[in-house]
């Protein structure tokens, strides 16, 4: 048996109008146009929307996905969005206590209680660049779930009809944005990565060894 494969990790603060993807049939702006040589084999995990922004994981490692996204533990993510029209406190409790959406196959769908808080100054949490112009009146919130149906923070603001501006993903577990401004890559350790999410040890075991 030979050495075992070493595995890159990396974060990226994706900015606005850029796919999770490398190569794409469609006109759009991919991760490889960022200043950053990625190496073979590496791919996003966790994807985000070409209008969304913020934390983007990348490894060489293709365990990690079914690991992080599809296992039994369920991981904290945490978003700042910017919605329209002031939030009122009742609306609040609705986004922390479960809010009622539509899911993919249109089946209605309560989300699970979470965290949600009203922001002063976004500007403390991440860097933002000021890709679009959201009309006054508005509000910044950070909202943290455990799980990740299709569009759902924007989905569940939208349930209360606060249409969302700006959508930038701070943070999965512990493995935040850092000091990274939008477009930046910044490579990170297997056992920082695997600490931070908080994956366990028998994971990160079982990464290593299975083929």
């Amino acid at each position: 048996m030979g050495p075992a494969q070493v595995h890159k990790y990396f974060i990226l603060y994706k900015p606005y109008n850029m796919v999770s993807q490398f190569v794409s049939p469609h006109d759009v702006r991919l991760l490889g146009d960022l200043n950053f040589d990625f190496p073979a084999g590496t791919h996003a995990i966790g994807r985000l929307d070409h209008h969304s922004e913020g934390l983007l994981i990348l490894t060489t490692n293709k365990k990690i996905t079914k690991l992080l996204f599809e296992g039994p533990a369920a991981h904290e993510r945490t978003y700042l969005v910017q919605v329209k029209n002031r939030v009122s406190k009742e609306s609040l409790a609705l986004l922390q206590n479960g809010v009622e959406i539509k899911i993919k196959s249109g089946e209605k769908y309560t989300t699970l209680p979470g965290k949600a808080n009203i922001i002063e100054d976004p500007s403390k949490l991440c860097h933002i660049e000021n890709v679009m112009i959201a009309y006054p009146p508005f509000t910044w919130l950070t909202l943290s779930i455990k799980e990740g149906k299709y569009h759902q923070v924007r989905k569940m603001t939208k349930a209360l009809h606060h249409r969302c501006y700006r959508l930038i993903r701070l943070s999965i577990e512990d493995l935040t944005l850092q000091d990274l401004k939008p477009g930046e890559v910044k490579e990170i350790s297997e056992d920082e990565f695997f600490r931070k999410l908080h994956l366990t040890h028998l994971a990160m075991e079982i990464i290593k060894t299975t083929p």
